[in-house]
């Protein structure tokens, strides 16, 4: 791969994010009834390549539920509010009415009650009693202190989730979580992540996982890239990782890891071209926390927002624009791409000609 000279000493590639390409149109169209946008991972099928970020805004159980029934997958934050409180709502409603200026004080001090795990198992049985797919989120940290409330609450997909996660954490004050020996004990498929390179991800594919989240500081509430530095452009990393996929099923003798899109997908045309880079599913924050369902009262913020040392996220306005409903199916009344996101994915398929998300993922793109 051509490298660009930055400076006399030092080189580094191109990348692209997902504004800087576009989707191909091919020799053939198709009606857009005729496109399955429907993915699988393990035994767990799903109508619609979304999933709900497990993020305070995003994700509460009653989201969580509602996703299910209509196709999605929702994950819930277990070290988020619903964990730490009996009921979370006056302190959601709270944090939606905090000053910019004063958010990040008041959010740590409210997240740094502790975790409940009679309150994990309480949430989980609540979404497993509606009869959807129950996903729990920790972070690496946490995974070794709760994962066993989790599994014995009867989780059905793990995620490990962080800003970044790699299968090689060196630690000389702590004994590290090993993803390898973790993975193997389960009974339920992990998703772990992210990542963004290919080496990363080959790593995490090779501890067993049943999917890889893509993505390193990308999101709308995340200020990874000012504060560390750190960030890698999402069209590019998404390719990455499918590479590893690729090379990891050859490498494996048939083993298929799930590439989720993780970050800078806020409209519908970032969800086709994560998709046409060759994700099978997108996970979503700020899209979803507009909807007037969100917990998070039109704002939206994740782990890094209130870490208590060094924040790397923000606690930011993204309003409320519609149901939950018209955001993935519509009827929309924006032209920007912030409704009817599964509509417009099965419109681009179709457009190009491709009736399923694995064909769609061969889609020739362009840099622009």
């Amino acid at each position: 791969m051509t490298e660009i000279e930055i400076g006399r000493g030092k080189r580094g590639r191109r990348a692209y994010s997902f504004d800087d390409i576009a989707i191909v149109p091919s020799r053939r169209t198709r009606d857009p009834e005729e496109v399955s946008t429907a993915w699988q991972i393990d035994a767990y099928r799903f109508e619609m390549p979304v999933i709900a970020a497990p993020m305070d805004s995003v994700a509460s159980p009653s989201t969580v539920i509602e996703l299910g029934r209509r196709g999605g997958l929702g994950i819930l934050n277990l070290e988020g509010l619903w964990t730490r409180y009996d009921n979370p709502e006056p302190l959601l409603a709270e944090i939606a009415e905090l000053e910019p200026d004063a958010a990040t004080a008041r959010m740590q001090q409210i997240y740094d009650e502790p975790i409940k795990p009679d309150l994990i198992t309480a949430r989980l049985a609540e979404i497993r009693a509606a009869g959807v797919t129950v996903a729990g989120a920790l972070s690496p940290p946490r995974t070794k202190q709760l994962w066993k409330t989790v599994v014995d609450a009867g989780v059905d997909i793990f995620v490990i989730r962080g800003t970044t996660v790699s299968a090689e954490h060196v630690s000389s004050q702590i004994e590290p979580l090993n993803l390898k020996q973790f993975i193997y004990e389960l009974d339920v498929p992990v998703v772990v992540g992210g990542c963004a390179t290919y080496q990363a991800a080959l790593h995490l594919m090779r501890t067993g996982a049943a999917g890889v989240l893509v993505g390193f500081g990308g999101g709308a509430a995340h200020t990874t890239r000012s504060v560390l530095g750190v960030a890698v452009p999402m069209a590019s990393a998404v390719a990455d990782v499918a590479a590893a996929r690729r090379d990891y099923l050859d490498e494996s003798g048939g083993r298929y890891v799930h590439v989720i899109a993780d970050g800078s997908v806020g409209r519908s045309g970032d969800l086709a071209k994560a998709v046409a880079c060759g994700a099978d599913a997108v996970m979503l924050g700020s899209p979803l926390a507009r909807a007037q369902e969100a917990p998070g009262h039109g704002f939206h913020w994740g782990l890094e927002a209130h870490h208590g040392e060094l924040p790397r996220g923000a606690r930011v306005e993204v309003g409320t624009i519609g149901t939950l409903e018209e955001i993935l199916f519509g009827p929309s009344r924006r032209s920007d791409g912030t409704m009817n996101l599964v509509g417009a994915l099965r419109r681009a398929m179709a457009t190009t000609g491709y009736t399923d998300l694995k064909e769609f993922q061969r889609i020739e793109v362009v840099v622009q």
